[in-house]
This record gives C-alpha cells, sequence and structure tokens, in this order.
C-alpha cells in the first residue's frame, strides 16, 4: 500500500470497515465521512504489517451541515450509528460548528477545510463511500506522510506543545516503531 489506489484497495479487503463505511453513508449525511484514528491507525497497521487492528477509542464520522448546528443532531446520528454496530463508540461531529469549539474565528468551509485544521497531517485523512462500494478519500495534506509512516504537524495547526503532546500521549511512536517524528 503505498498510494490512494493501494488504501483504497486495503479498505476494501476490511469487511468490518466496509459495514462501518454502509452504516454512515445510510444516514445521508451531507459530505460524511469516517475520518482521522480510524483511517490513519488502519494505514499504520497494515504498513506495519499487523495481522490484527490496533484498538479504537473512538469513530470519528464529520460531515457539513451549516444549516443545523445543534449539536443534539449529532447526537441523534450517534445513537441511530449505535443502534446498527452497538460495539463502536461512535463519535458524530458537523464540521460547520467545530470552529467555534477549536478556537478558529472563520467558519470552515466543508470537512476538508476542517480537517486542514486538525493536529497532524496524517490524521487529516477521511473515507467515503458511494454506491457500487466506490472509496472516496479526502486528505487536504495528501497522503504522502500517512503512507511513508510520518507524523507531522499541520501547517494550519499553530500549537506546537498540543502537538507534542498528542504524539507522547497517544504512544504513536511504540505503537508503530517504523513512524517517524517530523518536527519543522
Amino acid at each position: 500500500m503505498n498510494d490512494a489506489t493501494g488504501l483504497r484497495e486495503a479498505i476494501l479487503q476490511q469487511p468490518e470497515m466496509l459495514e462501518d463505511l454502509r452504516a454512515v453513508a445510510e444516514l445521508g449525511l451531507p459530505q460524511g465521512c469516517i475520518a482521522a484514528g480510524y483511517v490513519r491507525n488502519f494505514a499504520w497497521d497494515v504498513l506495519h504489517g499487523y495481522t490484527r487492528r490496533t484498538p479504537l477509542h473512538d469513530v470519528d464520522v464529520l460531515y457539513y451541515d451549516p444549516k443545523c448546528l445543534d449539536e443534539a443532531a449529532e447526537k441523534q446520528y450517534e445513537a441511530a450509528l449505535r443502534a446498527r454496530s452497538p460495539l463502536r463508540n461512535w463519535s458524530v461531529k458537523n464540521q460547520a460548528r467545530m470552529h467555534l469549539r477549536n478556537g478558529e474565528k472563520a467558519p470552515y468551509r466543508s470537512v476538508e477545510d476542517a480537517m486542514r485544521y486538525w493536529p497532524e497531517t496524517a490524521t487529516a485523512v477521511g473515507v467515503r463511500l458511494h454506491p457500487g462500494d466506490d472509496i472516496e478519500l479526502l486528505a487536504p495534506w495528501g497522503l504522502d506522510d500517512l503512507l511513508s509512516l510520518k507524523v507531522r504537524q499541520s501547517p494550519c495547526f499553530r500549537d506546537t506543545v498540543v502537538f507534542r503532546q498528542r504524539v507522547t500521549a497517544k504512544e504513536w511512536l511504540r505503537l508503530w516503531p517504523r513512524l517517524q517524528l517530523i518536527e519543522e
């Protein structure tokens, strides 16, 4: 797996991932996708040759709906996903309101725009399922860092202390020893 095609093919070989993607697609969320650790950890597991997936804390589901900024809507989507897949810890967030939580002045323009402000480039990757099991990848910073096992601070994320704390707290360098921390 060294490019977008390889990542898509690897995901297509994972029935559990396809089921999760179908569940999200069926909600019909505008710009709906699964992102963050769900995709990042899977890619790093595959690239490390792990036969078992590293356990997930949660499944981050993103969407973009500037017409409904009510957090209660997110909770309803989480409940619907939990009803379908109760063993998952679903976390649904409308990226149209996340700029407020993240202390940004300007609203994000899309799911992909919101991901530009995440701490790491390798985390800013999402996957969306279209009919016919057509997988779309969203990666505002590209896939190079993710697929070359590099952990780099996103250019739009300005808090280097938080970036370093995340790398340490999440123990990525221990879990995936081939990762390379890039500090610029």
